[in-house]
């Protein structure tokens, strides 16, 4: 072949190979790269398919540069063959030249490859080696860390079983480090445990919880009681299943000591040692959160008799002296009958009865503080002769609150002061009405109403054959800046003596029926019947039924949707005059029930002749059903023979002072139509009762007693 040939085909050769290498890898090298390699390439194949003696190298050098160019596809190498034996060749080498090649280029891949294996063994060694010295670096770290630790630290797996504990933990028990080893976790109790934290441990170590905190107690191994703050941490293998415990206790032993200290300074008097007002009214608040049904409890206010003689003749260090020979006698004995005994102030005490068994108990803890301070007290040279008043209060629990329990026992003892001293008396309901509503009415009341003091709780009345909210009640309170929030007992007696219970009762039946409209625009159908009481002064006034008509058509209230109470009393016979004012009540549209029935004569001939649709049980009848000396079964068939009396007289019953569920389940089989208590309710704010108005369940079934449910 001319040189002129030999050229033409080498020119042929370089393109062929310039495509060869632009596809696969070759489109991702730079352009000047891949145009380097190719002439490169290119030239040393030229030449061993021209050179003579035939030059294996030369093929073997253009195989390894593809190589190391990263042209290691089999797919190229299967390419290049294919167009090396495809090219004329002197002699013959096409074999030789592809053989040639192949042979370079597999073994630049394989030392390429050795080089790569040994580079990652390499690598691989580096980096355990690093993690071990990572690992032991981090394991000496929190070795120190561990052991050098101000706060105790402890380990364990989820079976309890205790691994490792620190220096500092081992300190706050008193024992060895070896010695808790012996310890399960579980077995770490103490009495004074704060509630929950045992539930909180288990949900813990059963991957419920990550981690909880707390303030617990332990014994140390002396015996003695540390207290810490425990932070307990859940460790997850790493699948994500509980497998250790992490635990960490700081000694608080001096803060709690120091904060029980400053609670005991808080909650007792400092000079005879007994708990004081707060102390006292924390108790009883805690006796009122959530009784059991018929719970009942006792106070004894006392006041010692010339206290003051002995301040004013032998000076306050005596008497500061006779106060605590006095709180010393009472607590020795009334604390082992119980009983708490507390200084108010002054010289002022009070014994508080939990779950007090009646009135006879309660007498006889006053009569036992009468009887500790019979005998004189020697206070120095001086022989007193100390004597105390004293008031005495037992009632079940759901029938009053903490201050009117406290008022109605303060005033009791002023009733046994003004009796004569060194006794004791027993509250009167109907005299600590009077007395408080004397006070009250004639100090606060004619202004009262100008200032806003006066609001109306709600109490929700329930009908029994279904469970839906049928209607609620109106009760007014007088928030008296004095007294606090009075009942409607504490004031109205004396409000309906002076006449200022007009006024007032207008005020109720104003507000009431504007907030029973706005529930009925609001709700619709689904809005309750409203209850106001009447006063009896109100249902004899001639001028009611003008008032009410008055009121009706200013809040707008549909007339069907109120129901006004009456006493048996507001009726004195069928020829009484309040008879026109309550039938022209009925021919306005609204209803009447006689409200408390069988607390009066209960003169049966009176429901015949009055215009009411509806009667209410009184709830004395009721909790006559809890009294374990009266007869049950008698105070069942006296209720069951009302509501049947009453469903004759096609009148619908409501059964007040339900407090049981059993209770509401057998008013409900006897027939009663409604009922209204603490088992349904208190009385509430009116956005309470909007609230139980949109929760109102439906399609309660009143087949089954299954689907009998109450709130």
């Amino acid at each position: 072949m001319n040189d002129a040939g030999a050229q033409a085909d080498a020119a042929r050769f370089h393109e062929d190979w310039a495509r060869l290498l632009k596809g696969g890898h070759g489109a991702a090298v730079h352009p000047g790269t891949l145009g380097r390699l190719v002439s490169r390439t290119a030239g040393l194949l030229h030449r061993a398919r021209q050179d003579d003696p035939f030059e294996a190298a030369l093929a073997e050098q253009a195989g390894a540069l593809l190589v190391d160019a990263q042209f290691t596809d089999p797919v190229v190498l299967a390419r290049a063959v294919a167009l090396l034996q495809g090219q004329p060749a002197a002699d013959g080498r096409g074999p030789e030249l592809c053989g040639a090649f192949a042979a370079g280029w597999a073994a630049a891949l394989r030392e390429r490859t050795l080089r790569e294996q040994e580079a990652i063994r390499a690598a691989a060694d580096t980096a355990r080696v690093d993690a071990e010295k990572a690992l032991r670096a981090s394991e000496a770290r929190f070795r120190a860390l561990f052991e050098s630790a101000a706060i105790g630290i402890g380990i364990g797996d989820v079976e309890g079983n205790i691994l490792a504990v620190n220096r500092a933990l081992a300190e706050i028990f008193g024992a060895r480090p070896e010695d808790l080893g012996n310890y399960r976790v579980d077995q770490l109790v103490h009495p004074e445990d704060t509630p929950g934290v045992w539930e909180a441990y288990e949900e813990l170590i059963s991957g419920r919880r990550e981690y909880f905190q707390c303030d617990k107690p332990y014994y140390r191994r002396d015996g003695e009681v540390v207290w810490t703050h425990l932070t307990v941490s859940l460790i997850r293998d790493d699948e994500g299943r509980p497998k250790y415990q992490a635990a960490m206790l700081e000694d608080i032993t001096d803060r709690y000591r120091l904060q029980e200290r400053l609670r005991h300074q808080a909650t007792h008097d400092p000079l005879t040692g007994l708990p004081n007002r707060t102390a006292f009214f924390e108790r009883l608040e805690r006796l009122f959160e959530d009784p059991a049904p018929g719970a009942r409890f006792g106070l004894c206010y006392v006041d010692l008799d010339g206290f003051k003689v002995v301040n004013d003749s032998l000076g306050h260090d005596t008497g500061d002296q006779l106060l605590a020979a006095v709180a010393g006698r009472l607590k020795a004995a009334l604390t082992p009958l119980g009983h708490l005994v507390a200084r108010l102030g002054g010289d002022e005490f009070v014994v508080l009865l939990e779950n007090c068994r009646g009135e006879q108990e309660a007498i006889a803890a006053a009569k036992t503080v009468l009887k500790a301070l019979a005998g004189p007290v020697l206070i120095g040279d001086h022989r007193l002769a100390v004597g105390a008043s004293v008031g005495v209060l037992e009632r079940r629990i759901a029938t009053t609150t903490p201050g009117a329990a406290v008022r109605a026992a303060d005033l009791t003892l002023y009733r046994a002061k003004e009796a004569g001293r060194g006794r004791w008396t027993l509250f009167d309901p109907k005299e600590n009405a009077r007395a408080v509503s004397r006070y009250a009415v004639s100090v606060r009341m004619p202004a009262a109403l100008d200032r806003g003091e006066f609001y109306i709780d709600y109490q929700p009345l329930y009908a029994l054959a279904d469970g839906r909210l049928a209607a609620v009640e109106a009760l007014v309170r007088w928030r008296h800046p004095q007294l606090g929030v009075l009942g409607p007992d504490e004031f109205v007696a004396t409000a309906e003596e002076t006449g200022l219970i007009m006024p007032l009762g207008r005020w109720v039946l104003e507000q009431a029926c504007g907030q029973a409209a706005d529930w009925a625009v609001r709700f619709g159908v689904a809005a309750p019947q409203l209850n106001v009481n009447l006063a009896v002064r109100q249902a004899r006034s001639a001028g009611l039924v003008a008032d009410l008509e008055r009121i009706l058509r200013d809040t707008g209230l549909a007339p069907a949707l109120l129901q006004l109470e009456i006493t048996e009393s507001a009726v004195v016979g069928p020829e009484d005059e309040s008879l026109r004012t309550l039938h022209g009540l009925v021919d306005l549209g609204v209803s009447l029930a006689v409200d408390d029935f069988g607390t009066g004569w209960s003169n049966l001939a009176y429901l015949r002749d009055l215009p009411v649709s509806g009667l209410k049980i009184a709830g004395s009848f009721i909790a006559d059903l809890h009294d374990p000396a009266k007869d049950q079964r008698t105070g069942w068939r006296i209720v069951s023979g009302l509501v049947s009396m009453a469903h004759t007289l096609d009148l619908t019953v409501t059964a007040e002072g339900v407090e049981t569920r059993a209770d509401a389940q057998r008013l409900r089989q006897m027939g009663c139509d409604w009922a209204q208590g603490w088992h349904f309710g208190r009385p509430v704010r009116p956005g309470e009762i909007a609230r139980r108005i949109v929760e109102e369940p439906e399609g309660r079934s009143v087949d089954s007693d299954k689907s009998f449910q109450m709130p």
